[in-house]
């Protein structure tokens, strides 16, 4: 265990981590990259603290080729060598697009903050939803995601959490000659 020497005795520091992964990763992948993270977190003795799978999005642009990916979020303690660890591990995995990591906090002892994350959470981080043009095109209920609408819907109207709206375009302006 790496301690810096301008940590307090007993207290850790607390990072987010958050990570695309490949958006045709299946859910034994993500399942897989979980496990992974979660193991060098408990082996460096950290504490996770938080585990959410975004969804797929869309990229803001194209990163190794994918214009979607999986996000992924970290929230979680150690000392300052295992954000190395995690982000060596993120490197060598292909269906890892990219990654991302900030310090939260400094000299937090780890007792004063309690974990979300169950067994259950951790499982159900490895499932992701439809994306926003699957619910909008209705391959989302194709794919199964029509019987539990609560995972997507946001109101009791039934509208999407991310809806598309279609903005109009004005006509360009072409300037009309006298016929002279």
């Amino acid at each position: 265990m790496a301690l810096s020497m301008r940590d307090a005795p007993g207290t850790q520091r607390e990072y987010e981590t958050i990570f695309i992964l490949r958006p045709d990763t299946p859910q034994d992948g993500i399942l897989g990259v979980n496990n992974r993270i979660k193991g060098i977190i408990d082996q460096m003795s950290g504490k996770l603290l938080k585990l959410d799978n975004w969804g797929k999005r869309k990229l803001a642009y194209e990163v190794r080729k994918q214009l979607k990916g999986i996000y992924l979020y970290w929230r979680y303690l150690g000392t300052s060598g295992v954000v190395e660890e995690i982000e060596r591990n993120l490197r060598m995995l292909d269906s890892v697009v990219r990654y991302y990591t900030v310090l939260v906090d400094e000299d937090v002892t780890p007792d004063a903050r309690p974990s979300e994350v169950t067994d259950e959470s951790f499982q159900k981080a490895a499932t992701t939803g439809p994306d926003e043009e699957e619910i909008v095109t209705g391959a989302a209920a194709a794919r199964g995601f029509g019987e539990d609408e609560d995972l997507y819907m946001d109101d009791e109207f039934g509208a999407p959490e991310h809806e598309v709206h279609e903005v109009p375009v004005a006509e360009p302006v072409v300037p009309v000659k006298d016929p002279e």
